[in-house]
């Protein structure tokens, strides 16, 4: 473990061997670094905040803070961030609500890029990617693999679907089911993330069944009844369709269509 001299560390603070912070930090109370992470210079660490393993937070990064709610009346509400994430210059990181759960969770392998700001309540999966400036207000949730790109911003309560992509300076306002890729002032759905797809392993046939997943979805005219029974039937010969599916029958603000 090292800890600079310059920063102050609240006794009640739980920080495991082989952690790194930098100077000028402050870490306050009821908060947990897991081993092997490492705390830049000038990063706060408000309170209530669990951290895994193997993270690094670089310079002026701040996390745990209180939320941005109005309706935030002091009650205890925590931030839980999962193992070998990256946060960069400048991110924002706000604990849950009562209202909201009390928890704001992220979970393992992410990148968040410089300035990103996850709000309160929300939940944040594995292996995704903010670029630069991108936010989520309160309540969002975002599957594993989804990119969101430079500026993106996402209304409350939306559920960005796995492996989807939210184009640089797109506003998302309704549900993104998950493959899709949305662009655009106003955001649509433009297609499937097929580079994102090939990249993660899936296989030819199963990209090209995606796309007819989506032409389905968006390109037949058909109602949101009409295409799901499309779906279902062509999940029982590939897989793939069915957390698009599911992401769909999740909705609760209405899908991107």
């Amino acid at each position: 473990m090292s800890i600079d001299p310059s920063s102050r560390i609240d006794p009640s603070a739980v920080i495991e061997e082989g952690v790194t912070i930098g100077p000028w930090c402050i870490v306050g109370p009821n908060v947990f670094i897991g081993a092997g992470s490492v705390v830049e210079s000038h990063v706060v660490i408000r309170s209530h905040t669990r951290i895994g393993k193997n993270n690094r937070f670089f310079q002026f990064a701040s996390v745990g803070e209180d939320p941005s709610d109005k309706k935030f009346e002091g009650e205890e509400a925590w931030l839980e961030i999962g193992d070998n994430n990256v946060f960069r210059e400048g991110v924002t990181l706000h604990r849950g609500t009562g209202f909201g759960g009390g928890l704001t969770k992220i979970g393992s392998d992410n990148l968040l890029m410089p300035y990103v700001h996850i709000a309160h309540d929300c939940i944040v999966g594995n292996n995704t990617v903010f670029a630069n400036n991108a936010g989520l207000s309160g309540h969002v949730e975002v599957d594993d693999w989804a990119i969101l790109g430079g500026y993106a911003g996402v209304n409350q309560f939306v559920k960005i679907g796995a492996h989807a992509m939210i184009g640089g300076v797109t506003h998302v306002g309704q549900d993104v089911p998950a493959y899709m890729l949305v662009s655009g002032q106003p955001a649509a759905v433009r297609s499937v993330n097929t580079v994102g797809l090939s990249r993660r392993g899936f296989s030819d046939d199963a990209i090209k069944d995606l796309r007819t997943a989506f032409k389905i979805l968006y390109r037949r005219g058909l109602s949101l009844k009409e295409a799901l029974e499309e779906l279902r039937a062509m999940a029982t010969r590939c897989p793939e369709v069915l957390p698009l599916i599911a992401s769909i029958e999740s909705s609760t603000k209405g899908i991107q269509r």
